[in-house]
């Protein structure tokens, strides 16, 4: 973490511009929390009436901030959030509760607004005590000093090996009223989320429900933030939260409850689809990469399935090594098709590397030359397409290769 990161082969040439959310402003600052001469602190503060909704790490060893999301979450209420990185809050026992509640007490009065209405997101190093001391203070100037155009501040605040903020807009209608919906993340190692990604933070001005926005929420992390891994560790701090100001309500949108209403189809597209862009945004940003590889799983027994097949091979060392050195291995990939414990037929199997076939009927498939296979592996995105021979369904996990350089940034992560 302390070491300079070189820049990812897929950072943009530009970002994205995010404009303003009605009902949405932002302060960042430098707290000193691990490092100095660094932005490390960010405050998000939303007009009365905003809903939240979220999906949190399912790791038995959650931290702090995640375990007070969990709980406020249920009243689905939200005026402030406050998140720091340099440090994760995570194993650090009493005193990460403690540092919590200082946060949401003085995070509270910043905002005027009540305990359960603040939400609170920290990324950095685990096991070491948060001095909420360091930064709790600047919570009230911050939030009076807020902002509604710094949405690349924000995205830039939370970043820790990180080598460019990840950062998307949608715009979307709910009937005749146009809506906005902006988000940044924040990811680069220690990604294999079982909800969503290390941290990510959607906005938007549409008026709806808690509730509905929750199930939203549930259900596209499900195909975009969990199929998507760097490395195969779920971090103990992952965090995906949604609020919704509902100042589109002002505009003519008519508040809407239900999730499965025909008038949030073409909003709830918008949220999927900004969703996934920001999960390949992080697969695109691991640690160490120089390849972006997709693994695109068919012919299996159900959706779960196949997500459980393409995660085996997405995962595997190996065969991201293998994809590192441009190594047309597709051993590895059979190997890993079998260790996923799901159906596939052997004598079915089927193997693509972009568009060249590989394996066809559980062996080498007749037409496979090693030349022009291994010259598409030269190329900087990878596709590798699987076919189990068992059935029909089918699912896409986004992942990045496995280098020498991942090894360097973990191996003095803490230093």
């Amino acid at each position: 973490m302390g070491k300079i990161m070189t820049l990812s082969p897929f950072a943009p040439k530009s970002l994205a511009h995010l404009p303003p959310i009605e009902g949405v402003r932002f302060a960042t600052a430098e707290a000193g929390i691990r490092y100095k001469n660094r932005t490390d602190l960010l405050v998000a503060v939303m007009d009365a009436g905003t809903t939240a909704a979220g999906v949190l790490t399912q790791s038995k060893t959650a931290s702090a901030p995640v375990l007070a999301c969990r709980k406020h979450l249920k009243k689905g209420e939200a005026r402030i959030l406050v998140v720091n990185s340099g440090n994760a809050n995570a194993f650090t026992g009493k005193k990460g509760r403690e540092a919590v509640d200082v946060t949401v007490r003085h995070a509270a009065a910043a905002a005027s607004c009540k305990p359960h209405e603040v939400f609170v997101a920290s990324t950095g190093v685990i096991g070491e005590p948060l001095e909420a001391g360091k930064f709790a203070h600047l919570l009230g100037k911050l939030a009076e000093d807020a902002v509604p155009d710094a949405f690349e501040d924000a995205a830039r605040a939370i970043m820790t090996t990180d080598t460019y903020p990840k950062v998307a807009t949608r715009i979307a209608h709910i009937g005749d009223a146009e809506v906005t919906i902006n988000g940044f993340c924040k990811g680069a190692g220690m990604i294999a989320p079982d909800m969503a990604t290390m941290l990510c933070f959607i906005f938007t001005d549409a008026a709806i429900g808690a509730s509905a926005l929750q199930e939203l929420v549930t259900q596209h992390a499900k195909t975009t933030f969990n199929c998507m891994t760097v490395d195969g560790d779920t971090s103990t701090s992952d965090t995906c939260l949604a609020f919704a100001t509902g100042a589109a309500a002002a505009r003519g949108q008519k508040p809407i409850d239900k999730a499965g209403s025909k008038k949030l189809k073409a909003f709830s597209d918008a949220l999927h689809d900004l969703m996934r862009d920001l999960a390949i945004q992080v697969a695109k940003d691991g640690e160490g990469l120089s390849k972006f590889v997709t693994f695109e799983v068919g012919g299996a027994k159900s959706w779960a399935a196949a997500r459980k097949i393409a995660l085996a091979c997405a995962n595997s060392p190996i065969l991201k090594a293998a994809i590192a050195g441009e190594d047309p291995n597709w051993g590895r990939v059979v190997m890993a098709v079998g260790k996923s414990g799901e159906a596939a037929d052997r004598d079915k199997l089927a193997i693509w590397f972009g568009t060249y076939c590989v394996a066809r009927d559980g062996e080498r498939a007749q037409e496979y030359d090693e030349k022009t296979v291994a010259a598409y592996m030269k190329n900087r995105d990878i596709v590798v397409r699987v076919d189990a021979g068992v059935g029909k369904a089918s699912a896409t996990v986004w992942t990045c290769d496995l280098t020498h350089d991942y090894i360097s940034i973990n191996a003095d992560y803490r230093s």
